[in-house]
């Protein structure tokens, strides 16, 4: 794969919405798992997103990124976390991924291996974020390895980083995007957005920094299946702040699942309409069955337009 092959490239600057959702790898050697989840999203997905231990220990995202391009699945993203691989190990993965033609790459740092992951392991933390978004691009566009390397063919994957929009104060915000961006990222998956204006509020920074315009901005939606979990998810703000009237509609439905992907698929509707979103990215977890509900009632089949900054 070359860049000018990159087919989730040209999806992106086509000019219409693109949907993703995210693949969790199994939390143990099945192959026939990762089938079936496949099998359970739906056909016309833009890309899937296959995650990185982001909160058990789990099949690695390389593997599973194989076995979702021999389901057939043309975009597979795979999600990179420094938290884990010195940058050998970084390097070398990434090498492997362009050579099976995945075309992105999303880098991420990982939550604290004491969340619940794995308390007694050591972190790697070799490389963040940004450094590595940097690194990769310099295989990209230089065909540099380690240590500046040549290799013997350059990788065509595009790069994508985490945006947090409600990390505060704004300043401080827009200056870890402006890094993730000038080091070389293409698009930027959003922590999951459950404030609709506090995301306004971010988007409208972004505008005005003109970062927007810099790197394709994906939000991503998340259905929350019950009252626990949200009020988890409340008390550890991982997600940024969570409305008391979510959990009131999630508390007061008769099915809370259903309920829950209402309120995601209403998050969709309102993010398509802003000019700037470029995707909807949705994260249903262990349960691929909810993409396809969430596309039907938020409307963002294929075909949608938006205006490409």
């Amino acid at each position: 794969m070359t860049s000018e092959t990159n087919n989730f490239a040209r999806v992106l600057n086509s000019g219409r919405l693109v949907v993703t959702a995210e693949c969790l790898p199994p939390r143990g050697a099945d192959a026939v798992f990762v089938k079936d989840f496949s099998k359970k999203l739906p056909a016309n997905l833009d890309a899937v997103v296959v995650a990185d231990n982001p909160d058990a220990v789990r099949s690695s995202s390389f593997s599973t990124a194989s076995l979702l391009k021999r389901q057939g699945r043309r975009n597979v993203i795979m999600a990179m976390t420094t938290r884990d691989r010195n940058r050998i190990a970084l390097m070398s993965d990434a090498l492997g991924a362009a050579a099976l033609d995945i075309p992105a790459i999303l880098c991420v740092a990982g939550n604290h291996q004491s969340i619940s992951i794995c308390p007694q392991a050591a972190a790697a933390n070799d490389l963040d974020p940004v450094q590595l978004i940097h690194a990769l691009k310099d295989m990209i566009l230089h065909g540099a390895g380690l240590g500046g390397d040549k290799l013997t063919k350059k990788p065509g994957f595009l790069v994508g980083a985490v945006a947090q929009p409600y990390l505060r104060p704004m300043e401080l915000n827009l200056l870890y995007i402006r890094k993730k961006i000038s080091a070389g990222a293409d698009f930027l998956l959003t922590q999951a957005v459950f404030d609709f204006e506090g995301f306004e509020l971010w988007m409208e920074a972004l505008r005005e920094s003109g970062l927007d315009k810099r790197a394709a901005v994906i939000p991503c939606v998340m259905p929350i299946a019950d009252l626990e979990k949200a009020r988890e998810l409340k008390r550890t703000g991982i997600y940024g702040p969570i409305p008391d009237a979510v959990l009131a509609r999630i508390d007061g439905a008769a099915d809370a699942a259903a309920e829950g992907v209402a309120i995601a698929s209403e998050m969709a509707a309102k993010l398509k309409s802003m000019p700037e979103v470029r995707g909807i990215h949705i994260l249903s977890g262990d349960v691929p069955e909810i993409v396809a509900a969430v596309i039907e009632q938020a409307g963002i089949g294929a075909g949608n337009p938006v205006r490409v900054p």
